[in-house]
């Protein structure tokens, strides 16, 4: 990070002593000299003008933060076997592979899972909830929707069964009845590699669990 600041230090720096030089060492200058200073200050000023621009079209990082809460895996019990593996080995993945901190995981009306940095908040797997603002959005055009920085937005709100301080968020639609919602610790987390992955993670557990809206067998 330090070559952001080179050309921003250097054009003071030089400008500096052209000044310091021409009123300690040279009060009458000669016809080159000033063309010497001349070109010096204006290298300088380069110099400066080029830190100044790469210190808006290099902007920092945003920074993680910790987020709130324990780590935790829960299950609704009422998945069979095979959905658990499923569901364990796609919600491990997107742990490690993304900057995924904390998972949920939405189908129908109910709660199916929360993994990763668990809320400290009232929700457990089976548990019925009713799609806020931005979740219905996600069900009804079936398209992702991603809070690069969350604390911006009030309707964060309907998501406090993610850690309070949870940076950025990302709701992929999971099929037409589900959505996977994912919490980072840091703003601006996901980048398109990553959104393009979870979408396709996203429709292999539509599939999962799909037979979850089917009516039970006579």
């Amino acid at each position: 990070m330090v070559i952001r600041y080179l050309p921003l230090v250097a054009g003071i720096l030089g400008g500096s002593l052209l000044v310091l030089n021409h009123l300690a060492f040279s009060p009458d200058l000669l016809n080159s000299q000033s063309r010497s200073d001349a070109l010096g200050v204006l290298l300088s000023a380069l110099l400066v003008l080029t830190g100044l621009l790469w210190q808006q079209v290099q902007p920092l990082p945003p920074k993680a933060v910790q987020l709130e809460g324990e780590q935790g895996f829960e299950l609704w019990s009422e998945l069979s076997q095979a959905q658990r593996l499923e569901l364990g080995w796609a919600t491990r993945s997107l742990l490690l592979a993304s900057p995924a901190q904390s998972v949920v995981l939405m189908y129908g009306d109910r709660l199916i899972l929360r993994r990763g940095i668990l809320s400290d908040t009232d929700y457990s797997p089976g548990q019925t909830v009713e799609p806020g603002t931005i979740l219905a959005r996600v069900l009804k055009t079936q398209k992702p929707v991603y809070l690069v920085d969350l604390k911006l937005y009030p309707a964060r709100v309907e998501f406090d069964y993610l850690p309070a301080n949870t940076q950025a968020l990302l709701c992929e639609p999971v099929g037409e009845r589900g959505a996977l919602v994912l919490g980072a610790d840091a703003p601006r987390s996901f980048i398109d590699r990553d959104r393009a992955w979870i979408g396709a993670i996203a429709q292999k557990l539509d599939s999962v669990l799909d037979p979850l809206s089917e009516p039970p067998s006579a």
